[in-house]
């Protein structure tokens, strides 16, 4: 299993949380995982009921197995402030650069130095070691920017190149591509039983792989749980309505008179089975485009309580008994 897991998908479709999960997963009997925030929302600290997380790694959680979950919202400016301290040490210096406005000036007119700095930092987070030699996580988790954005976000080698031909950016974002080019990143989309989603992952997929950065898995989030299967909605087709209201009167649900309780129950249930029928057709249609796709695919179930913590600690469950870890 790659040590970088980047998780990317359409919005909507629940990337934060299967990134959660996922480090939640990674982190089983006594392994360490770091979860990466890159966008600035604040989501990790919601999924996992703490407060704001600041520009520090910080543990969140405890995984099954007495692993441990860390977590680290990168901030672009303070980033480009300890980057300006490696490479210039410009400790002071810098911070008085940020009190002019100069840090927030340079990463909002140079995206692709503020992709290094936030690439760069998850990556130097998977290759530090500590004073024994022993990687200081065994996995780092990046909920990375939706699926639209996800390959230009990776490909910092490219958005800087037309900053800095050589010198520290420019070494600092090759050393990030070999990283992020290497078996040992992973990059995993998310999507929904969704036309719009499943297109937007097919696109994605074909973007990272012209890119050559190295694709995972597809996880199909949100799945709902089959009642009907092909077999039986044929049977609901065929079915005329009095034999369907009769089996309602027999099963005690109103009289077998003209106009009774059972018969008024008829027409809800048909309306009901042809909106699954065509929901059932649907999501069959699109798994068929995913497998095409010719990745390993992996669902995790619609909670229909909600998401919360212990929603979170089921989802981790799933994606180990399907081999996510």
């Amino acid at each position: 299993m790659s040590r970088l897991q980047v998780v990317s998908g359409k919005g909507g479709t629940g990337k934060t949380t299967v990134a959660a999960a996922l480090a939640l997963a990674l982190a089983t009997e006594g392994k360490r995982a770091l979860l990466v925030e890159v966008e600035g929302r604040q989501g990790i600290a919601q999924l996992f009921e703490t407060e704001a997380l600041p520009y520090e790694e910080r543990k969140i959680a405890v995984a099954p197995g007495g692993g441990e979950v860390y977590a680290l919202a990168i901030d672009p400016e303070l980033a480009l402030l300890d980057y300006l301290q490696m490479f210039y040490k410009m400790g002071s210096a810098g911070r008085a650069l940020k009190k002019l406005g100069a840090i927030d000036f340079a990463t909002t007119v140079a995206p692709g130095l503020r992709d290094v700095l936030l690439t760069g930092k998850a990556c130097e987070a998977v290759r530090r070691k500590d004073k024994s030699g022993r990687f200081a996580y065994d996995h780092v988790v990046m909920d990375a920017p939706p699926t639209g954005r996800v390959t230009r976000f990776l490909n910092v080698n490219d958005e800087v190149a037309g900053l800095a031909k050589i010198g520290p950016i420019h070494n600092q974002a090759q050393a990030v591509m070999r990283v992020l080019k290497s078996s040992e990143t992973a990059v995993h989309l998310v999507t929904l039983l969704e036309e719009m989603p499943v297109q937007e992952t097919a696109d994605g997929i074909a973007e990272l792989r012209a890119a050559r950065l190295p694709v995972g898995r597809v996880i199909v989030n949100m799945v709902r749980p089959q009642v009907l299967d092909a077999a039986d909605l044929e049977l609901v087709r065929g079915t005329p309505r009095t034999a369907i209201a009769q089996s309602l009167s027999a099963a005690g649900l109103g009289g077998a008179r003209r106009g009774g309780h059972a018969e008024r129950l008829v027409d809800p249930l048909l309306r009901q089975a042809e909106e699954y029928a065509e929901r059932y057709t649907l999501e069959h249609e699109q798994r068929g485009v995913l497998s095409e796709l010719d990745l390993p695919m992996h669902e995790l179930p619609l909670l229909t309580e909600g998401m919360d913590l212990a929603g979170l600690y089921e989802l981790a469950t799933e994606l180990r008994e399907q081999g996510m870890t």
